[in-house]
C-alpha cells in the first residue's frame, strides 16, 4: 500500500508541475514585435559611440556612459545641468572626460560624422578650447593625436572659428578650418556662441575628400577638401582614448583649453550622415 501511495504521488507532482510550467509558459508570452520601437542603431552600426549624458545618478561616471558598448568613462569631473533634452554637461575649461576608447569609431571609419550639442557664452579668449580629442601613439603633436576639434579664440562676440583635425596612418593631417581668412573671406560661423544650444556636426564623405559643416541644421556654404585623400584611413593600433570635452594632450602643446561650455548628445559615426539624417538630429534635439 505504502508503494502504490508513493508511486500515486509521484504522478501527481509530475502532472502538478506540468501544469505550473504550462501557465508559466502563458505569462512570458511576449507581445507582437510590432510593438517595440524599432532600434535605429542595429548591433554593428554606423553609430559607434554616443554619450547623452542623461543620467541622474549620484556616480558621474553612469551619468556619462556610452549607450553603444556600455563603455564607462574612467573619470567624468563635468558638472551635470540642464540639456537640450534631458541632462547635458558643463566643462570648466580644465578637466576633461576620459574614456578608454572611442569603441571601433577609429578602426571602421572611412567617412565619418562628429555631432553634438553645444551652449556657450562667447567665444574662447586666450586659448582655444577643445571638444573632443582622439589619443594616439603616432607622435602627431605633442603626445600623438588621430583626431581632435576645437573652437579657436581671437573671434568676435558670439561667432566661432572652427577647426578639426584628422590624422591618417602615415602621419599626414589635413586641417578643416571655418576662419576668417582676410577681408571677403570670413568663413566664421556667426550667433552660435550666444548661450543658447546650438547643433554642430562635422560631416566628411571619403568617396569625395570632403567635409561638411551643419550648424543648426543647415550645411554651411564653406566646404573644406582634403586634397584627393580618400578615406581618412587613421591607425586603429595607435589609438588609445577618447577625451570628450577637452583634450589631455594640451599640458604638453602649451596651448589650448578643455571645453569650458556646455555639451549634450556626443556622437561618432563611421559613415558621412546624410543632410537629411543631420536635419532629423537637429529636429529631435539629438
Amino acid at each position: 500500500m505504502k508503494k502504490y501511495f508513493s508511486s500515486a504521488n509521484k504522478l501527481l507532482l509530475i502532472v502538478s508541475l506540468i501544469m505550473i510550467a504550462a501557465t508559466g509558459c502563458q505569462k512570458l508570452v511576449r507581445p507582437a514585435l510590432g510593438t517595440y520601437p524599432q532600434d535605429a542603431n542595429p548591433p554593428g552600426g554606423p553609430l559607434k559611440f554616443f554619450a547623452a549624458f542623461d543620467g541622474t545618478t549620484s556616480n558621474p561616471l553612469m551619468n556619462a556612459v556610452d549607450s553603444i558598448r556600455a563603455n564607462f568613462p574612467s573619470d567624468n569631473p563635468f558638472t551635470s545641468i540642464a540639456g537640450i533634452t534631458g541632462k547635458a554637461v558643463q566643462g570648466d575649461g580644465v578637466k576633461i572626460i576620459k574614456y578608454a576608447g572611442a569603441n571601433d569609431f577609429v578602426a571602421t571609419a572611412s567617412s565619418f560624422t562628429v555631432a553634438f550639442w553645444e551652449k556657450r557664452n562667447g567665444a574662447p579668449q586666450g586659448n582655444a578650447s577643445f571638444f573632443f580629442h582622439i589619443p594616439s601613439n603616432n607622435g602627431y603633436w605633442t603626445g600623438g593625436s588621430a583626431m581632435f576639434g576645437l573652437f579657436d579664440w581671437g573671434t568676435v562676440a558670439d561667432s566661432a572659428i572652427l577647426k578639426l583635425d584628422c590624422v591618417d596612418a602615415s602621419g599626414a593631417d589635413n586641417w578643416f578650418q571655418w576662419v576668417n581668412n582676410g577681408p571677403g573671406n570670413d568663413q566664421r560661423v556667426y550667433k552660435v556662441m550666444d548661450n543658447n544650444w546650438h547643433h554642430f556636426a562635422f560631416v566628411y564623405d571619403g568617396t569625395t575628400s570632403t567635409m561638411t559643416l551643419y550648424v543648426d541644421g543647415k550645411a554651411n556654404p564653406n566646404t573644406q577638401k582634403w586634397g584627393s585623400h580618400g578615406g581618412v584611413n587613421m591607425d586603429a593600433t595607435k589609438a588609445n582614448g577618447l577625451d570628450v570635452g577637452g583634450c589631455r594632450n594640451i599640458p604638453n602643446m602649451g596651448w589650448g583649453q578643455s571645453w569650458d561650455g556646455a555639451l549634450d548628445q556626443f556622437r561618432l559615426y563611421s559613415k558621412a550622415l546624410s543632410a537629411t539624417e543631420v536635419s532629423t538630429l537637429y529636429t529631435n534635439k539629438q
